[in-house]
């Protein structure tokens, strides 16, 4: 813990809590009978919405950010920010607008469509680990515990309940309208920290001739394969359900397009706030524990009332995602396996989507927090999970935009098979003193999936 706390610092957290909860709620209707109400609004997501949400949602692992450019310097903005850029820019110009047009609901929809009930499920399970808010708890639990000396056990209830309470209710509306006034507040945040470092230790070019010479290496020290296979992690973009979710709520095509396009000036900006103050740390405070860089300095620059609006907007940062993804764990776990499942032995309104989404709620906000124990680094888990996952559902996923028709079976394998290699190349580890080959687990995962691909395209003719 850093600290007691000034009251005015307190205050600025009561009174963030107490707004995010009415907010959450304001406006809110029930919408239990209309499963497009409550997981995409009505499909009325207007531009505003869309960027606020979108870009408020992407931001969860900042600590995981703080703690990366502490360490390594610009290399974070090289792995975390460039390559998700150039992806969010094709996903802009190619794939936005036809999710808008094709009228379902989320990426198991589409294999469900394309594929079958079987691809669809394995999809939905897939996503299941992609939006787990599982590391975000965890962030929002340390951070709880590291600023405000709030148990751990305590610090993940509270975060999870604040964060998902008003979803029960007003689903994806309710996130939008939350991540709107989060959006300001984590601008603000930073932007106050940044300028009081200016301010009291001189501009962020003073810093260069202070930092290891490491920390200006676009690699930070690493090798080349390691960078690259961050790049390729970012083709997440492709599979990322809050991308989808909310280009599917988009009013129009256009709607969506423009909205990610303006995200990506948003991104950057953010990019460039957080990446400055991380260096400020490592200057100003260089004996700092990494993961609590950014909070630490803010207590070190700020005084009372700004210090406390600066971990609002942390705190902000964290929790719009926490929601976010976990209406979407809800939607995958409830709609899109559990409903799959039943759907053919319908019998009660227990087995509708919006009663299982809710279910889900609770299920997956249980495990959650049950995962955020047993986690221990952020960056580590986005690593694993996006060199497994992705190369399982990235070809598939976007096959389901072509006229390319493939069998059900063969798409099982198509999905299965390269998450078994990648997951094997890991567990090799153990056994050899390297990965085989040298090589990262996500590139034979993605060989394996175009190699199957092909074979199935031969066998097909």
């Amino acid at each position: 813990m850093i600290g007691a706390l000034h009251i005015l610092d307190w205050l600025v957290l009561v009174l963030y809590i107490v707004a995010i909860i009415f907010v959450g709620f304001f406006r809110t209707r029930h919408t239990g009978k209309s499963q497009e109400e409550f997981i995409l609004a009505g499909r009325r997501l207007s531009l505003p919405g869309f960027v606020a949400s979108l870009v408020a949602t992407w931001y969860g692992g900042i600590l995981g950010v703080g703690e990366n450019t502490f360490l390594y310097g610009i290399q974070t903005w090289v792995i975390f920010g460039l390559p998700y850029y150039i992806f969010a820019l094709m996903f802009a110009l190619w794939l936005a607008p036809k999710i808008r047009n094709k009228h379902l609901m989320s990426i198991p929809d589409h294999f469900h469509h394309t594929y079958g009930k079987i691809p669809g499920v394995i999809s939905g399970v897939y996503l299941l680990f992609l939006s787990s808010p599982a590391p975000y708890i965890l962030s929002i639990g340390i951070l709880l515990q590291y600023s405000f000396g709030i148990p751990f056990g305590w610090a993940l209830i509270f975060a999870t309940g604040v964060s998902l309470i008003y979803i029960w209710y007003g689903g994806f509306g309710a996130v939008v309208r939350t991540d709107i006034l989060q959006f300001i507040l984590m601008f603000t945040g930073f932007i106050l920290l940044i300028g009081f470092a200016w301010t009291k230790t001189g501009s962020p070019f003073s810093l260069l001739s202070q930092l290891p010479e490491s920390h200006l290496n676009p690699t930070g020290g690493h090798s080349i394969q390691y960078i690259m296979v961050w790049f390729f992690i970012a083709l997440w973009t492709f599979v990322d359900p809050g991308f989808y979710q909310r280009c599917a709520a988009a009013k129009t095509p256009l709607t969506a397009k423009k909205g990610i396009i303006i995200s990506i000036g948003f991104w950057f900006f953010f990019d460039l706030f957080t990446l400055t103050a991380g260096l400020y740390a490592r200057v100003l405070i260089p004996n700092s524990v990494p993961l609590f860089s950014l909070p630490e300095l803010g207590h070190t620059l700020l005084p009372p009332l700004f210090y406390g609006l600066f971990l609002v907007g942390v705190l902000s940062t964290i929790m719009s995602t926490i929601d976010s993804l976990g209406l979407i764990s809800a939607v995958t776990y409830g709609r899109d396996i559990i409903w799959r499942l039943r759907k053919s032995t319908w019998t009660h309104t227990r087995d509708l989507p919006t009663y299982l989404t809710r279910q889900g709620l609770i299920v997956m906000a249980s495990i959650s927090m049950i995962l955020a124990f047993s986690l221990q680094s952020v960056v580590k888990l986005w690593y694993t999970i996006g060199s497994l996952v992705i190369p399982g559902l990235l070809l598939p996923f976007l096959l389901t935009f072509t006229k390319k028709t493939i069998r059900s079976s063969s798409a099982v394998v198509l999905l299965v098979l390269p998450v078994v290699i990648s997951a094997g190349w890991f567990l090799a580890r153990s056994f050899f003193t390297g990965y085989p080959f040298v090589l990262e687990p996500f590139y034979p995962g993605v060989i394996t999936s175009i190699l199957v691909f092909f074979a199935i395209s031969k066998e097909q003719k």
